[in-house]
């Protein structure tokens, strides 16, 4: 945190004209006193120091500070936040109190809202360069009337639509940078051959791929980014620009293409070349080769493999290598550490092993960054890293290296401020005997994570600037410090403590102090009592963010929240309370959090009702599956709603489902199963476009589903639908004959792997994936990653009859069908024969009669069935996946023979089980006549009575024992 300026004093020096508080290490409130300066022609303050000082314009307010400043020429900020009362008014401000501008740079000051027309009368203007911001809308077209421009920068903000081509013609035009406005779409011009055009950056934009053949004429050009195919005709011209030195090309997101890069050969004075995101499917090129004034190289995320070529060294003026995200194999060569000017080598993300050489001469080393997470590196870290003076970042993490690591031989490194062991086979240990180092590194970044620790490291205490600490999956137990947040000078924006066993917060008033964007994980602990609140610490205002927190606190004891708990979380994205002992309402406090996306409350104890403003804010997940909560759900919801995901399974809730969720049009899942819900089947639901996920099992609902098509006016009912769960409720009646015929997600072909059911979260948690029980084959089995191309149903345990509708047929994409324990009659339909991916298909305990379809046979991705206690009859099928079917799958059909269950079929004969059966019983009915009748004579001429008797008898043994009569019949 940097000192204040002076409240008063500036006001003094009326005659100042030029005041420069830039890169110092001032934080705070710029004083009213410099808004009196009204013969200012230079104005700038702003960065320089950490990032936790910051200069801010609130009292006051930008526009108070420039209505006076009209002799004003040149006015820099750079990280001043001027968001409040100027975060849409600046550019009004501006063209109001300033006409005579000529350089204007406000780089990381919170700016937002579009530049308004006015801006337009600053035609004096010579740089507009307005980076990192917020500020939307399109690109103004008065830009190309300020015929004196010569920079403009508006990278990293959100402008949309056509950039405006007059632009590019602009006379004295040098720099153009547009980098990082994803919406921002146009083309590149015609270029006369009196371009002065110097740097162009186009990246992250939506600029067509073309490129002019007129590229060539850009002479004076020596910075180029360009978002590319890296297919384009004229794409080799840039190889003859004379004087670029700097090339930015990135692909598309898809990277299908491989590129054709090897023109870059020809660029023989390159000094930086940055390359991301292709598919070259290729060791690295050897026409890299011929760039041998490379200062800069960068091959990320381009599908390399194959080992690190030892001509690398031979690029002797390489200080930096990026060979991030690639699939790169083998030992890290020794020649990429005697490269003399090399002071930055990434190599993270890759698939290279072996061990790690020592380096040669460590103290003449200039290494000050090395990265090598994720890969394979195994054996022991070798001492000479530690001996490196000029070494700032060392990141090991996720690798398979092993032995015991003393932190005491990284203390000594003067310059070190981040250093990443975690997620190795390490032993990490802090000598607890001797004295302290008389100095320690000025630390930022410190991560142990699954190191084999016992206890906190005791440096831990005396390294006060740490902002990001990961100390998770130890063995650590007992309290949690005061001291690790209480006395610390600098601002933490990240802490990682979770599984470990810690019991406590010890000798803390519940709050922790951290910056305005901060991610707390305590999650998978043993913490007890009352939640800890976060809190933004004096000096700690991250001005130039979106203030944005996330908290985990889930998997604990917690057993209380604070009653103001609200009114620290007014920023915070992301909150997790699942697993924990929770009790009570559920705090309406968090209400308050205006920005709030994701929200789980999971197995605990909270009681009463669901709050209704939940559903009126920013949510996107909202999560209390498994917990006390009862009485009806709030029915206020909103047009707007941007609800997503919504859990509320396994508790009380009662009444009917709320008809405004149909407000909730991004609603992807939402599952209310095991409640005590009373309504009939919720039609209405349908018209939810993007509805994934449907589960409504064990409630009270009842009553007929009737036919989607009764309302003509709507179409696409249930269109995206993939996951439908009915079962265990007190439904009843037929199933429509086409109802089937409007689950469109179902009926797709999808023979690919699928994407996950989610959503991107705004929040550094990145991508949120959805989670649902259900049964199938014949387990209530939870999915953690649901993949679009899985489709099933449950119908189970209600009151259905009638047959099955054949449209059932047309869903070719299940993998699952349950129709257990209904009254489901006639015949099993011959059209689940259709469903190639069906895995699971459960139709038990119905009434189905006739014969099971060989169609079934042709189910070859068939692993889980059971048609046990129905009215089936004649032989089971033989084909394919029948044979591995156990009994249980049939048992309590006493009409079914074959293999697979206790009773044989007749094997007599070509014609059906039941022809055979029918054969049989006529065959057997007439020799039995003919058996009868010759016994009567036989038998007569021992008296008419004791003749008559014995035939009975001989009669009901033949009956009896059928078969053996019959055999014995047809040999005599």
């Amino acid at each position: 945190m940097g000192e204040s300026l002076p409240s008063t004093g500036f006001e003094l020096l009326s005659e100042m004209v030029h005041l420069d508080i830039a890169d110092t290490n001032f934080s705070g409130q710029i004083p009213i006193g410099v808004a009196r300066l009204s013969k200012l022609v230079h104005l700038s303050a702003g960065a320089g120091g950490p990032s936790s000082s910051r200069l801010v314009l609130k009292e006051p307010s930008f526009e108070t500070l420039v209505a006076n400043l009209g002799n004003l020429r040149e006015l820099r900020l750079h990280g001043v936040d001027i968001s409040i009362g100027g975060r849409e008014t600046w550019s009004v401000a501006l063209a109001s109190s300033t006409p005579d501008l000529q350089i204007l740079s406000l780089s990381s000051c919170g700016l937002s809202g579009p530049i308004h027309r006015s801006f337009s009368r600053l035609r004096s203007l010579v740089e507009i360069s307005l980076p990192n911001n917020r500020i939307a809308g399109k690109v103004p077209e008065f830009f190309a009337g300020f015929s004196s421009l010569s920079t403009l920068d508006l990278r990293d903000n959100d402008f949309e639509g056509q950039f405006p081509a007059k632009v590019f013609r602009l006379k004295n035009l040098k720099v153009l940078l547009m980098s990082g406005n994803s919406r921002l779409s146009g083309h590149l011009v015609s270029f006369p051959a009196e371009n002065r055009l110097e740097m162009l950056d186009l990246k992250d934009t939506n600029f067509s791929d073309g490129l002019p053949a007129s590229i060539v004429n850009l002479k004076s050009l020596s910075y180029l980014t360009l978002t590319t195919e890296g297919t384009s005709k004229h794409l080799p011209f840039v190889g003859k620009l004379p004087s670029l030195g700097t090339l930015v090309l990135q692909g598309s997101s898809s990277g299908l293409q491989k590129p054709q890069f090897s023109w870059i050969g020809d660029l023989t004075h390159l000094t930086s070349l940055l390359i991301d995101n292709y598919n070259f499917s290729e060791p690295i090129p050897s026409w890299i080769g011929n760039l041998t004034e490379l200062m800069s190289l960068r091959l990320s995320m381009c599908s390399l493999y194959g080992p690190i070529p030892p001509w690398i060294g031979n690029l002797t003026q390489l200080s930096s290598i990026d060979f991030t995200g690639n699939y790169l194999t083998g030992k890290i060569p020794r020649s990429l550490f005697t490269l003399p000017n090399l002071q930055s080598l990434s190599l993270l993300s890759n698939q290279l092993s072996g061990h790690l050489d020592a380096i040669d001469n460590p103290l003449s080393s200039l290494l000050s960054n090395v990265n090598l997470v994720d890969n394979n590196i195994g054996g022991s870290i070798p001492q000479s890293y530690t001996q490196l003076p000029s070494l700032e970042a060392f990141y090991l993490g996720s690798n398979r290296l092993t032995g015991t690591v003393n932190l005491r031989s990284f203390w000594r490194l003067k310059n070190l401020y981040a250093l990443s062991l975690s997620n190795n086979m390490l032993t990490v240990i802090d000598e607890e005997d001797g004295p302290l180092l008389s100095s320690l590194p000025h630390i930022k970044i410190l991560e142990l994570a699954s190191c084999n620790l016992g206890k906190l490291p005791r440096t831990l205490r005396f390294l006060d600037g740490i902002e990001t600490l990961d100390l998770s999956n130890n063995h650590i137990h007992g309290a949690i410090p005061g001291w690790l947040w209480e006395t610390r000078t600098g601002c933490m924006s990240y802490l990682n403590l979770s599984h470990n066993m810690f019991t406590s917060l010890e000798n803390t008033s519940s709050l922790i102090p951290m910056t305005s964007q901060y991610i707390i994980d305590l999650s998978f602990n043993r913490l007890q009592g009352i939640i800890p609140t976060p809190t933004v610490k004096v000096g700690c205002e991250l001005m130039s963010l979106k203030p944005s927190a996330i908290l985990h606190y889930s998997n604990n004891y917690f057993n209380a929240v604070p009653p103001n708990f609200g009114e620290y979380l007014k920023d915070i994205t992301y909150l997790d309370f699942s697993n924990n002992l929770l009790n009570g309402h559920i705090p309406t406090s968090v209400c308050s959090a205006r920005d709030l996306e994701f929200l789980d409350l999971s197995y605990n104890y909270f009681s009463g009702m669901i709050p209704p403003c939940l559903t009126q804010n920013s949510l996107r997940v909202l999560k209390s599956r498994g917990n006390l909560v009862h009485g009806e759900l709030p029915d206020n919801i909103r047009a707007g709603c941007v609800l997503q995901t919504i859990d509320l399974s396994r508790n009380y809730i009662t009444g009917k489902l709320p008809r405004s969720l149909t407000n909730c049009q991004e609603l992807e899942l939402l599952d209310v199963g095991n409640n005590q819900i009373a309504d009939l089947f919720p039609s209405w639901m349908g018209v939810l476009p993007k509805l994934k996920v449907l589960v409504l099992r064990s409630n009270r609902l009842f009553g007929m589903i009737t036919d989607l098509q009764e309302n003509e006016q709507i179409m696409g009912y249930f269109s995206s639908l993939q996951i439908l769960c009915l079962a265990s409720n007190n439904f009843s009646g037929h199933l429509p004959q086409g109802w089937f015929n409007e689950l469109k997600s179902m009926m797709s072909n999808d023979n690919e792997e699928g994407q996950v059911v989610g959503h991107q979260m705004n929040t550094s948690q990145g991508f949120y994936r959805d989670t649902v029980t259900i049964t199938f084959k014949g387990l209530d089995i939870i999915f953690t990653k649901i993949l679009t191309t899985f489709k099933a149903i449950d119908f189970s345990n209600n009151s259905f009859d009638g047959p099955i509708p054949a449209s059932i047929g047309r869903l070719s994409s299940l993998h699952g069908i349950n129709m257990s324990h209904n009254n489901f009659t006639e015949q099993i339909p011959s059209q689940l024969g259709n469903l190639p991916w069906l895995e699971s298909l459960d139709l038990s305990w119905n009434h189905f009669s006739g014969e099971i379809p060989e169609e079934l046979t042709s189910l070859t991705s068939l692993a889980w069935l059971n048609l046990s206690y129905n009215n089936l009859t004649g032989r089971i099928p033989q084909g394919n996946q029948f044979l591995s079917f156990p009994n249980s799958s049939f048992e309590g059909n006493l009409g079914l023979c074959g293999s697979q269950v206790s009773k044989q079929c007749d094997n007599s004969g070509s014609g059906s089980a039941t022809q055979r059966a029918s054969d049989h019983h006529e065959s057997n009915s007439l020799w039995q006549d003919r058996v009868d009748t010759i016994l009567l004579f036989t038998f007569v001429g021992l008296g008419f009575g004791v003749g008559f008797a014995l035939a009975m008898m001989f009669n009901r043994f033949c009956h009896i024992e059928g078969w053996a009569c019959k055999h014995y019949g047809t040999h005599t």
